[in-house]
């Protein structure tokens, strides 16, 4: 009985250490951003697209089921970036803006991943242009370093 206790307790002293948010992040803040969060969106963005040049009209919209769960994980992706931008890790020496703009990245990756899940061309395209625009009310009170120009394919806009 002691041995079943001692078991039970060990292991769920090591899940609760599993579920804290390390106190020093992997990445640097603009490592992460543009390392993970950047190509994160930008996967999202690029699924349902559209494109006009001199031979027409572009569409590219998500086809296969893989695609709408590539479209899906990514939106998933967005949200928990959204949370992990919450942590002290991240968020410490910074305003009380930079929870609410991390709280917006969780909200607005939820509905895009149910616009993916619900396989809507139109939400997931709408939703992007949200996305879109959290990244770039962000950007406008934590602007990326002098040099680094944010990828300007999002959305037909400057960057996310």
């Amino acid at each position: 009985m002691k041995m079943t206790t001692a078991l039970l307790v060990g292991g769920v002293a090591l899940l609760a250490g599993c579920n804290q948010q390390p106190e020093t992040p992997a990445l640097g803040i603009k490592e992460f951003m543009a390392q993970e969060v950047q190509p994160t969106a930008q996967v999202y963005w690029d699924s349902v697209r559209y494109i006009s040049n001199e031979t027409g009209i572009h569409h590219f919209v998500p086809e296969t089921d893989a695609d709408w769960e590539r479209t899906r994980k990514a939106a998933a992706g967005l949200s928990a970036y959204g949370e992990l931008l919450k942590s002290p890790a991240y968020a410490e020496g910074r305003g009380a803006d930079w929870i609410q703009f991390s709280q917006g990245l969780v909200d607005v990756g939820k509905r895009a991943e149910l616009a993916a899940e619900h396989k809507s061309v139109e939400e997931v395209f709408e939703v992007g242009a949200t996305i879109y625009n959290v990244c770039s009310a962000c950007h406008q009170v934590y602007p990326p370093a002098a040099g680094e120009v944010p990828n300007a394919t999002a959305t037909g806009g400057d960057g996310g």
